[in-house]
């Protein structure tokens, strides 16, 4: 609790984080140490040493969400809660070594990537998807054994929600709520069938 009081929401951390991250000074550890008490009140743990680019997209919140110390993730990731992306450190295994993620990665609540594979551009992973094997760019790896959809189309996989206050929708782009503008998108997503309880757009 106080370490939410001190840090705000999972963005404010991700800023804190950024702010300091590599600074080799007394700030860098306090901010380390707000930064693991807030992970710790979230039952999370996403590394200090962890190289992410930009601020990815926590649709709700970093709960439960592991990233290992190793992992390298790109820009526009959206991840869902109880997410993992860890090692592996047999030194016998063919896996040993942590993910590769490329940018626009889409990854559903309880996921699970794990060892050295490469995951590439516009993503999809379902939910509770474990991904052990490299994941060519615009596909989607659903549960089940790792079953993978190649498209032949760019997959954009933003992260979309409805904005109360100004009645329209916008999605998650490194860091920042954009507004959409694109008529037949918009149109898509305000589809009665696309809308709970939040206005969260969420499909893989």
């Amino acid at each position: 609790m106080l370490a939410k009081l001190l840090i705000g929401n999972s963005s404010s951390f991700w800023k804190l984080r950024a702010k300091y991250k590599g600074k080799s000074n007394i700030k860098e550890k306090i901010a380390k140490v707000l930064t693991s008490w807030y992970l710790y009140e979230n039952n999370s743990s996403i590394d200090w040493d962890s190289e992410i680019i930009g601020e990815p997209c926590f649709p709700h919140g970093i709960k439960g969400v592991f990233i290992s110390g190793a992992a390298k993730i790109g820009i526009n990731c959206t991840i869902f809660q109880q997410v993992t992306i860890g090692s592996i450190t047999f030194p016998d295994s063919q896996k040993a070594g942590a993910p590769v993620l490329g940018n626009n990665v889409y990854i559903g609540a309880g996921a699970k990537i794990i060892g050295n594979v490469i995951v590439g551009d516009n993503v999809r992973v379902g939910a509770n998807a474990v991904v052990y094997q490299n994941i060519p760019n615009n596909s989607i790896v659903v549960a089940g054994g790792q079953m993978i959809k190649t498209k032949k189309t760019i997959l954009t996989n933003k992260y979309y929600s409805f904005n109360e206050k100004n009645r329209s929708w916008v999605y998650f782009d490194n860091g920042k709520w954009k507004q959409e503008s694109d008529a037949k998108i918009i149109t898509t997503l305000s589809l009665s069938q696309y809308k709970d309880s939040k206005c969260d757009y969420t499909v893989i």
